[in-house]
């Protein structure tokens, strides 16, 4: 059942009655962001206001200049707040202390880039080994996620194989099993399928899914609308706002 409303929110009341019962991980309130260019800003962000439950699948489009990164930059909290409130699991992101926000970064958001973002000296397994040691978690625990994670991908016969030796597909995976490896709350996607072609980017999808499936949650940007038939919902970003209130899927 699809439903269009001028405010986005996801998980909708009815009469007082939620109609998910999953929580909320984002929530936004007359958010807003621009960049300083010269003399002036230039609003990148104009006043969104949206709730983005757990176990999600979101899709955000529009054109270039639209916001999107910027959006994403904010969810992952590589950007500050710098008007409004915008909550994750309830904390407000903008009165965290850089420690905390270090720590939400390290433990409960995972990032795929669409330039892969892989140190070319090390290997595939030593790449996600390398982001698993900063949890301090035990070597034995770092092993087995490093191994979980490139199972799941189909990359384990590859794991001593460095990014040249690897296609632009398989580095892709080797990015997406590093981020599955953290085992976070979200993962943060800036268009990861762009450099792919269509078999490869559907593959990228098709583990993606199977993460929100784990009762996990997908926040991707794309242009993409075959990325956009795996969410849940589709936000489109015009001018720094959602535009005709978005698309909300209820199952």
């Amino acid at each position: 059942m699809l439903f269009n409303t001028a405010y986005i929110i996801i998980c909708i009341n009815l009469f007082g009655f939620s109609l998910l019962s999953e929580k909320i991980l984002y929530k936004s309130i007359g958010l807003k962001f621009s960049y300083p260019l010269e003399k002036e800003k230039v609003a990148a962000i104009q006043g969104m206001d949206f709730e983005i439950p757990e176990k999600s699948f979101v899709t955000i489009s529009g054109p270039s200049g639209s916001g999107k990164s910027t959006l994403l930059n904010l969810l992952g909290l590589i950007e500050p707040v710098q008007e409004g409130k915008l909550f994750l699991l309830g904390q407000e992101i903008g009165r965290m202390s850089e420690k905390e926000k270090n720590r939400v970064r390290r433990y409960q958001v995972g990032f795929i880039f669409q330039q892969f973002h892989l140190f070319p000296i090390l290997t595939a397994e030593e790449n996600i080994q390398y982001f698993l040691t900063r949890q301090t978690l035990p070597k034995q625990e770092v092993a087995a996620r490093t191994k979980e994670a490139l199972e799941l991908v189909g990359l384990w016969e590859h794991r001593k194989k460095r990014p040249s030796e690897l296609s632009g597909g398989q580095k892709q995976r080797v990015a997406i099993a590093r981020a599955l490896a953290k085992q976070p709350e979200v993962i943060i996607g800036d268009e990861p399928t762009a450099s792919l072609d269509q078999k490869n980017g559907k593959g990228v999808m098709e583990i993606l899914k199977e993460f929100v499936e784990r009762g996990k949650t997908v926040i991707l940007t794309t242009h993409d609308s075959m990325v956009q038939s795996f969410g849940d919902m589709n936000l489109h970003l015009v001018d720094g706002r959602i535009e005709g209130g978005g698309n909300v899927v209820l199952a």
